[in-house]
C-alpha cells in the first residue's frame, strides 16, 4: 500500500434541487468515473467521493412552492440522483449528503479553525429584510420589477426575461417572495475570507501548473487580472451548516438565524463524505491519508460554471487551513449542448438521466458523451449522433468482432479457444496492436483527454475486425488449420483485451462480455497491465454467445427527436422568458388561436408528464398531446374551454397523434391552463 500511488478524487456535489441531465454527467460525472476505474485497474490506491449538496436559496425555493420544507426537497432528490448514479454505472466508494450531521459537524470545525487563525473578515452592513416573516432576504427571496425590461417578477440576482444580472437595490417595488412585504434595510454583520491576501500564493501554486487545461487556466487568469475581493462565507438563512456559536459569541454577534455559506460548505463536504468512508471501513482516521499527507494527488472533475470555486475559493480555504493538500488537477469540461441548443430546464428541453436509463443501455450514453465530451470547448449532443455511435461503432465494430469471434469459436471449436501455432506478421501485429492499445490509452486518461483515450480503445475493436477479415478464417479453416486455429486464439485473446481496456468507458459491456468469456471475477478486479498478455490457455472453453449491443430502430429516436422538438416550441406548455425574437403582424396573423372545449383527457401510459386530450373545435373534434400530467388530473380537465392553436402542424409525440397545441403559462413552476374569463363557444377565434 505505501508503494502506491494515492488518488483522492471528486466529482462535483450535484445539486439537490432536481433530477440529473445529460449536461451534468457529460460535465463532471462520467470523466470522474472514466478516471477512477482506470486508476483502481492500474492499481492505484483510490478513493472515489460525490454526494448531494443540499443546502441554499433555491431548495428553499422549491420546498416553499410545494408547500414541503427543505429536508423533503432534498430527501427526494438526493435518491433520485443517487439511484440514477448507480444505474448509469457510476462507480463513488462513497456518495454522501451535506445535510448529514458528519458534514455538519465538519464544516463548523472547519470554520472555527480558520477563525481561530484569525482569517476571516467581519463587516456589518445593512442588507434587505422581511418584517413580516422576521428574516433577512438573499437575493432569491427578493422579487420586483426589472429596471431594464420592465419584467414585474425578476428575482433579486438576475432578471430571468431579460437576463440583465441584478442586485436586490436595483429593483423597482421591491417585495419579499415569502410574505409579498415591502423589504426594509437592516444591520447585520457577517463574515468574509479574504482572497485578496491569498492571490499571490494563489497565482504561484496556479503557475507551478501549466499542464492544466487551457480553459481553465484563461479563466482563473481572468479573476486574477480583475483582482479577487473579499468573499462573504456567512449568510442569514434558516436552512443550512449553522455559524458556530463560540465564534459569534467572540466577535459579540448573535449567531441565530446565521449559516454558513452554501459555496463554503459544499466543498468541504468532500471532506466529510471521505470521513463517512472511513468510518465505515473500521479506520475513522483513514481520511487523512488522502487529504492530509502531502503523497496524496486530489483531483476534482466539475463543469465550467465551478472552476472560480474549485481553483481559487477552496483552495485558498484549504490554504488558510494549512493541514490540507491543494488539487493536482481540476479538469473542467465545458458545456454540452443539445441538438444544437442549451439546455433549458424550465421548458423541459433536456434529456433527463432517470428518464433515459428508462428506455436505453447506459453503454450507449457512456459512449457517446465520452466520444464528444466538451473538455475544452461546448459539444452537442444528437439524438442521430447517439444512435449512428451506438449502432456503427457499438454493435457494428466492438459487438460484431465478438460474436463473429464465439459464433465461429463454437461452431469449429467446440466453444473451446483452439492452440496458437507459428505467428505470422499479421499475427505479430495483433499482440502489437492490444500491447500499443493499453498503453496508449492510459497515456491519454492520464493526462484527462477522454475523446481521444475513447477513440483509441474503440481502434483497437476496429483492427482487431480487420485483423478477422484479413486471415479469412473461413478459408484458412480447410486450408491451412492451424493459421486458422492461431488467428481464433488471437481473437479471443483481443476480446478478453477488449473486456478490460473497455470496462472504464462501457463497464456493463465489459462485465457482459467477461462472462461470457467464462472467465473468474469482473473485469474490474484485472489489471491494465495484463491487458498485453495472452492469458487465455488453449482449450479455455468459453461461454453462450449473447448480443454485446442490439442496435436502436429509426423510430425510437425519431420519438426521442420529436419530443425535444416540442419542448422548443412550446408544445408542454411552458414558455421560457430569452431574448425576444419580433415579428411582424402579417406572421401573427398567419397563427389561428380557436377557443376549444375538451371533453375527454387520459393518460399515455409509460408518459409520466403527458395526457392525451380529445376537443370539440366548432364542429370538428380532434386529438391533443399536452404535458400536464404533473398538474391536472384528466377529469379536471374535461369540459374546460381552453385556448389552441388550430393551424399547427400535427406531431407525432410518444407515439400519438396530436393535431394541434393546448396554451398554457408557467407560474412557480406549475402549469395553468389559459382559459377564457367568460363562457364561450368552441371553435371562436381569439380577436
Amino acid at each position: 500500500m505505501a508503494d502506491q500511488e494515492r488518488y483522492m478524487i471528486t466529482s462535483a456535489l450535484p445539486y439537490a434541487n432536481g433530477p440529473i441531465h445529460l449536461g451534468h454527467l457529460a460535465g463532471a460525472y462520467l470523466p470522474g468515473d472514466i478516471f477512477a476505474r482506470y486508476c483502481r485497474l492500474k492499481q492505484r490506491d483510490v478513493v472515489y467521493i460525490c454526494g448531494s449538496d443540499e443546502h441554499g436559496v433555491p431548495i428553499m425555493l422549491r420546498a416553499r412552492a410545494e408547500g414541503i420544507s427543505p429536508q423533503e426537497v432534498v430527501d427526494r432528490y438526493h435518491a433520485m440522483i443517487k439511484e440514477s448514479f448507480e444505474k448509469v454505472g457510476m462507480s463513488f466508494d462513497y456518495y454522501g449528503r451535506t445535510s448529514s450531521p458528519v458534514h455538519h459537524q465538519t464544516s463548523r470545525d472547519f470554520f472555527e479553525h480558520l477563525a481561530e487563525k484569525d482569517i476571516f473578515v467581519r463587516k456589518t452592513d445593512k442588507q434587505l429584510y422581511d418584517p413580516e416573516a422576521g428574516m433577512f432576504l438573499a437575493d432569491r427571496f427578493v422579487r420586483g420589477t426589472c429596471p431594464k425590461c420592465g419584467y414585474e417578477d425578476a428575482y433579486g440576482d438576475q432578471c430571468e426575461r431579460c437576463g440583465t444580472s441584478l442586485s436586490p437595490a436595483d429593483l423597482i417595488n421591491p417585495r419579499s417572495a415569502i410574505t409579498n412585504a415591502r423589504p426594509v434595510e437592516k444591520e447585520t454583520t457577517h463574515w468574509y475570507l479574504p482572497l485578496a491576501d491569498f492571490q499571490p500564493k494563489l497565482e504561484a501554486w496556479i503557475n507551478a501548473h501549466p499542464e492544466w487545461r487551457p480553459n481553465v487556466l484563461g479563466q482563473i487568469q481572468s479573476w486574477f487580472r480583475d483582482g479577487l475581493k473579499d468573499r462573504a462565507v456567512t449568510r442569514d438563512l434558516p436552512w443550512g451548516v449553522a455559524l458556530p456559536e463560540a465564534v459569534a459569541r467572540a466577535a459579540g454577534v448573535d449567531a441565530s438565524g446565521k449559516v454558513l455559506y452554501v459555496w463554503f460548505d459544499a466543498p468541504i463536504g468532500y471532506i466529510s463524505a471521505t470521513r463517512e468512508w472511513a468510518a465505515q471501513q473500521g479506520d475513522p482516521d483513514l481520511w487523512k491519508r488522502y487529504w492530509q499527507d502531502p503523497q496524496s494527488k486530489l483531483v476534482h472533475f466539475i463543469g465550467k460554471d465551478n472552476i472560480v470555486f474549485h481553483c481559487l475559493i477552496f483552495p485558498a480555504m484549504l490554504m488558510a487551513h494549512g493541514d490540507y493538500v491543494l488539487p493536482l488537477n481540476v479538469p473542467s469540461n465545458e458545456f454540452l449542448n443539445l441538438e444544437g441548443n442549451k439546455f433549458s430546464t424550465s421548458r423541459n428541453y433536456a434529456v433527463w438521466l432517470n428518464e433515459y436509463l428508462e428506455k436505453f443501455d447506459p453503454d450507449s450514453l457512456r459512449y457517446t458523451l465520452a466520444s464528444n465530451m466538451p473538455e475544452t470547448r461546448d459539444a452537442d449532443f444528437s439524438w442521430n449522433d447517439f444512435q449512428a455511435r451506438h449502432n456503427n461503432e457499438l454493435a457494428d465494430i466492438l459487438g460484431n468482432f465478438v460474436n463473429r469471434t464465439f459464433t465461429f469459436i463454437s461452431k469449429y471449436y467446440d466453444g473451446a479457444v483452439p492452440a496458437r501455432g507459428a505467428l505470422d506478421a499479421l499475427d505479430q501485429e495483433m499482440i502489437e496492436q492490444i500491447a500499443r492499445a493499453a498503453v496508449e490509452v492510459g497515456e491519454q486518461l492520464d493526462a484527462f483527454r477522454f475523446k481521444e483515450a475513447t477513440r483509441r480503445f474503440m481502434d483497437l475493436a476496429r483492427f482487431a475486425n480487420k485483423y478477422f477479415n484479413d486471415q479469412e478464417p473461413w478459408k484458412t479453416r480447410k486450408s491451412a488449420p492451424e493459421k486458422c486455429a492461431t488467428t481464433l486464439n488471437l481473437c479471443a485473446q483481443a476480446a478478453r483485451s477488449l473486456a478490460v481496456l473497455m470496462s472504464p468507458f462501457l463497464p456493463f459491456g465489459a462485465r457482459k462480455l467477461w462472462q461470457m468469456l467464462q472467465l473468474s471475477g469482473t473485469p474490474e478486479a484485472a489489471t491494465w497491465e495484463g491487458i498485453a498478455d495472452l492469458q487465455l490457455p488453449a482449450g479455455h472453453r468459453l461461454g453462450k454467445l449473447e448480443i454485446l449491443y442490439s442496435k436502436i430502430d429509426d423510430a425510437v429516436i425519431a420519438e426521442e427527436v420529436q419530443r425535444l422538438k416540442q419542448a422548443l416550441s412550446g408544445a408542454n406548455g411552458a414558455a421560457e422568458a430569452a431574448e425576444v425574437e419580433h415579428i411582424s403582424i402579417d406572421e401573427f396573423k398567419k397563427i389561428q388561436l380557436k377557443t376549444a372545449r375538451v371533453i375527454a383527457a387520459e393518460a399515455i401510459p409509460k408518459a409520466k408528464k403527458l395526457l392525451k386530450l380529445q376537443i370539440e373545435l366548432g364542429t370538428e373534434k380532434r386529438q391533443l398531446v399536452a404535458g400536464l400530467a404533473e398538474h391536472y388530473r384528466p377529469e379536471d380537465l374535461v369540459g374546460k374551454t381552453v385556448i389552441v392553436v388550430a393551424n399547427l402542424q400535427p406531431a407525432v409525440i410518444r407515439g400519438v397523434e396530436s393535431q394541434g397545441m393546448l396554451l398554457a403559462v408557467e407560474d412557480g413552476g406549475k402549469l395553468i391552463v389559459i382559459t377564457p374569463e367568460q363562457p364561450a363557444a368552441s371553435g371562436k377565434p381569439v380577436a
